[in-house]
């Protein structure tokens, strides 16, 4: 009988696991296609969370799908598709970590230097810095892993295991090159952000009466890059707390060993952010609902639909 509930429960658990995986793949994929698709869409802002979606979407498709295998307990693929798991988990990471970054600068020039933004922050500048985003996560990666990519099973004890051990000093600089620094930028930038932003509230509100009319645009184009800033904060407030439990927990290991029998319950939690982050978009953004009814009924495929309003 116990076996049976053994059994049972690890099925339920493969199943949520599943559900969990296909749901991240599925919304972060109608992101990218909502954001590549629309050219109402085609912005700055909007182009890196572009960026996080795919980083999301690979996660998904890539990731999740392989800690599934190794919460079974045994790896069957090979040492070198082991190397490839974790080369691309830690880049992909360290990309949705960079973007969260990228983001949050982008809001506070929206916000604090908002008759400069058009002219620092141009599409080609941002199309740079997330290829450099990605370049250097996957330069990143390698560092960090340089020893177990040219010995794949220079950890494993016996026939059928995927392991890395990081060393303390490894393990330091991860800490903060994906956490520490990553998120005292974001807090510090979006601090400033909101500091600004009620300040310009409370001054908007003390003369829109007297300029009503002639700067009511002005007073549109500010709620609208304010309502993108509370968004994409959420976005930031939900990823610090998916990924805080998981860094925790690393924290306090006696060892650096990474594996998915580690920390399961940390390690999903911060893949659930994945699936979370286009939920929110889902629930704040009116043109990303749009944009799922126009993918969802196959108005897309229409000719000139990508010049639809979905704004």
């Amino acid at each position: 009988s116990n076996l049976t509930i053994m059994r049972k429960s690890a099925m339920l658990i493969y199943s949520l696991l599943s559900c969990i995986t296909i749901l991240t793949v599925v919304l972060n994929l109608l992101v990218i296609i909502s954001v590549s698709h629309f050219r109402q869409l085609y912005t700055t802002t909007n182009l890196l969370v572009l960026s996080l979606a795919v980083s999301l979407f690979l996660c998904g498709l890539l990731q999740m799908p392989v800690e599934i295998l190794l919460y079974r307990g045994c790896w069957t693929l090979g040492d070198v598709i082991c190397a490839v798991n974790f080369f691309l988990g830690v880049a992909i990471f360290s990309v949705s970590v960079e973007s969260m970054v990228l983001i949050a600068a982008d809001r506070y020039m929206a916000i604090c230097n908002p008759m400069f933004y058009s002219t620092k922050v141009t599409m080609r500048r941002v199309q740079l810095s997330i290829f450099l985003c990605w370049m250097f996560s996957a330069l990143y990666s390698s560092f960090i892993l340089r020893d177990f990519l040219i010995q794949p099973d220079r950890y494993n004890s016996c026939y059928g295991e995927c392991v890395v051990v990081v060393n303390y000093v490894e393990g330091a600089v991860d800490l903060f090159v994906n956490f520490f620094g990553p998120i005292t930028v974001i807090i510090v930038l979006y601090i400033r952000v909101f500091v600004v932003a009620v300040s310009q509230a409370r001054a908007m509100r003390s003369h829109i009466a007297a300029v009503r009319l002639q700067h009511s645009e002005t007073v549109k184009v500010k709620k609208s890059e304010m309502k993108a800033a509370r968004t994409l904060g959420v976005v930031v407030v939900v990823f610090l707390l998916c990924c805080s439990p998981y860094y925790c927990y690393t924290v306090a290991a006696e060892n650096s060993l990474i594996a998915a029998s580690s920390a399961p319950i940390q390690l999903w939690l911060l893949y659930c952010n994945s699936c979370l982050n286009p939920v929110i978009y889902a629930f704040f953004y009116p043109w990303f609902r749009k944009c799922i009814k126009h993918i969802l009924t196959l108005q897309i495929l229409q000719p000139d639909s990508c010049n639809a309003n979905v704004l």
